[in-house]
């Protein structure tokens, strides 16, 4: 490993720097942009092992309020394309989501599909607040077995 990737990964894993990292990739990443944040939490808990559950917890934080972003996103497109249009907007091809309605926000924690999953939600007018907690549960799921099984399974991939 360079020594460069080095110095910049224990600067971020700094305890007064390192959450506001996490919490920023975190949030970036539950957007539409192309960036996973599991490389950020793993790095900061391995360098800080006692910031295993505040890592978990902000990463959950900030990704959560990345997917509110996105549903709010979804939402403000629907407005912009109904008023376009002059009438209400319908997607057949996304019948199956409304028979789930919020709870399908359970799945925002998945590679690919979970980020616009949320703006989706926003889109088809889904009910902000669960959708909100059924993001977060699926998010915290994510990190807390993401982070468990990354320390387990590299155990030794920075010094302690």
């Amino acid at each position: 490993m360079p020594d460069w990737f080095s110095t910049l990964a224990q600067w971020l894993a700094l305890p007064e720097v390192g959450l506001s990292t996490v919490f920023v990739v975190a949030f970036v990443s539950a957007t539409l942009l192309p960036l996973g944040s599991e490389p950020a939490v793993f790095a900061l808990v391995k360098l800080n092992p006692e910031l295993f559950w505040p890592a978990v917890l902000v990463a959950t934080a900030g990704n959560t309020l990345g997917g509110a972003v996105s549903w709010l996103m979804g939402l403000g497109t629907h407005r912009l394309v109904d008023r376009a249009r002059g009438n209400p907007t319908e997607l057949r091809a996304l019948h199956w989501l409304e028979r789930f309605g919020p709870k399908a926000c359970l799945l925002s924690w998945l590679p690919v599909v979970g980020d616009p999953l949320c703006a989706v939600a926003g889109w088809l007018r889904f009910a902000f607040w669960p959708c909100l907690f059924y993001m977060a549960i699926g998010k915290f799921a994510r990190y807390l077995v993401m982070t468990a099984a990354l320390l387990w399974a590299f155990p030794g991939a920075f010094p302690s």
